[in-house]
C-alpha cells in the first residue's frame, strides 16, 4: 500500500481490507501509529473502515470482524471512541482498564500510552480524533480567558442520556454526511459544525471548567472583549498594542481597559502574555529535546526577551521552560 500524502489522507475514506499489516497502516495515517493482534480464531479479521477529516476533528467508523487488541504509544491528541455494539476493554496511562460499551464511550487524553485490550468482533467504533490545540482554544474562547494547563478530560463519557448522548448522536451524523459529500464539506457549513462538536465535547464531558462553563455569566462579556480575545487566540505571535486591540474591538482604549478588568480579571496585554505562554508550553510539552530549542519557540510566539520569558513561564506554570521541554 502506498504511503498517502497530506491532502489525501484529508479526502473522506472507504478502505476494506483482510490485511492486518494494511489495516494497521491506514490507521497510522489517518489516526495514530499502531499494533493490531488479531485474538483468538472464531471469526476472520475484516477490516471495514469509512474516514473523513473536519478541520482540527478526524472521524471514522472503524470495524475489525474479529477480536482484535491494539496498542499505540502516546496519541497527542484528544479523541472518544463510541463503540456501536458489542464491548471494547481500554486503558491509558495509569489509568486502570475501563469498559466502554454503547452506553459509555472511552475518553483519551493527548498523553499516555493506549491500549484497546479487546475490541470485541461486534464492537465496530466512531473514532473521534480531536487536535489538542483546537479544543484547548476553544475552551480558551468559552471562558474568556487563557488555561494555565491543558484540559484534562474525564476517561468515560455517559453516552446513554444527556449532552453526552447528544454529542455522540451530532458525531455520527456528521460522519454520515462528509461520508456522503454533504454539507460539511462546504467551509460555510463546516466551520459551525467543528465549533459545534468542540463546544459541544467541552459541555459534555468531566473536566476541572465544567461548571465555570455552565454558569451563564460566562457567555456574558460583552462583544468588544469577545472580539479582542479572538484576535488574541487567533494570532497570539503578533505584536498586537493596546490600541490596535481597542480598534479591533471597535471601542477606545479606555473602554477596553476597563472590560478586560471587569470581565476577564487582567489587562489585555497580560492576557496576551498568558495565551502566548499557554502556546509555548504546549509546544514544549509536544516537542523531544533536539527537536526544538527554548528560545526558538518562545520567539515563535511572540517573546523577545528571553530572561523576562524565563521567569514569567516559571512563574505561570511552575517550572523551567527547559524542564517542560525534557519532559515531552
Amino acid at each position: 500500500m502506498q504511503q498517502l500524502s497530506r491532502s489525501q489522507s484529508e479526502d473522506p475514506l472507504k478502505f476494506r481490507t483482510t490485511d492486518v499489516d494494511e489495516a494497521r497502516q491506514v490507521i497510522g495515517e489517518r489516526f495514530y501509529g499502531n499494533f493490531i493482534d488479531v485474538l483468538g480464531t472464531g471469526t476472520e479479521f475484516a477490516a471495514q473502515y469509512d474516514i473523513a477529516a473536519l478541520g482540527p476533528l478526524t472521524i471514522g467508523r472503524l470495524g475489525f470482524g474479529a477480536e482484535v487488541r491494539i496498542r499505540f504509544g502516546e496519541l497527542g491528541s484528544y479523541h472518544v471512541d463510541i463503540p456501536l455494539g458489542g464491548r471494547m476493554a481500554w486503558r491509558q496511562g495509569t489509568h486502570t482498564t475501563s469498559v466502554a460499551t454503547t452506553a459509555s464511550a472511552a475518553v483519551f487524553q493527548p498523553r499516555g500510552d493506549t491500549t484497546l485490550d479487546r475490541v470485541s468482533s461486534d464492537c465496530p467504533m466512531l473514532a473521534v480524533k480531536i487536535d489538542s490545540k483546537a479544543l484547548n482554544g476553544q475552551l480558551e474562547r468559552l471562558l474568556g480567558r487563557p488555561l494555565r494547563t491543558p484540559v484534562a478530560l474525564a476517561p468515560e463519557l455517559d453516552i446513554a442520556r444527556g449532552a453526552g448522548r447528544s454529542w455522540a448522536r451530532m458525531a455520527r451524523a456528521v460522519s454520515d454526511e462528509l461520508q456522503a459529500d454533504g454539507l460539511p464539506v462546504r467551509p460555510i457549513v463546516a466551520l459551525p459544525l467543528q465549533e459545534a462538536l468542540l463546544t459541544g465535547l467541552l459541555l459534555a464531558a468531566g473536566h476541572r471548567y465544567r461548571d465555570e462553563l455552565d454558569r451563564p455569566a460566562s457567555a456574558l462579556r460583552p462583544a468588544p472583549v469577545k472580539r479582542a480575545l479572538d484576535a488574541m487566540h487567533s494570532r497570539p505571535e503578533h505584536p498586537f498594542t493596546t490600541g490596535e486591540l481597542a480598534a479591533l474591538a471597535g471601542v477606545s482604549v479606555r473602554r477596553l481597559q476597563e472590560a478586560f478588568q471587569q470581565y476577564v480579571g487582567m489587562a489585555p496585554l497580560a492576557c496576551l502574555t498568558d495565551v502566548r505562554l499557554t502556546r509555548v508550553h504546549e509546544e514544549l510539552r509536544r516537542s523531544a529535546p533536539g527537536e526544538v530549542s527554548v528560545s526558538d519557540v518562545a520567539y515563535r510566539w511572540g517573546f523577545g526577551h528571553l530572561g523576562r520569558f524565563s521567569a514569567r513561564y516559571r512563574r505561570h506554570f511552575g517550572e523551567l521552560p527547559s524542564q517542560t521541554l525534557r519532559s515531552g
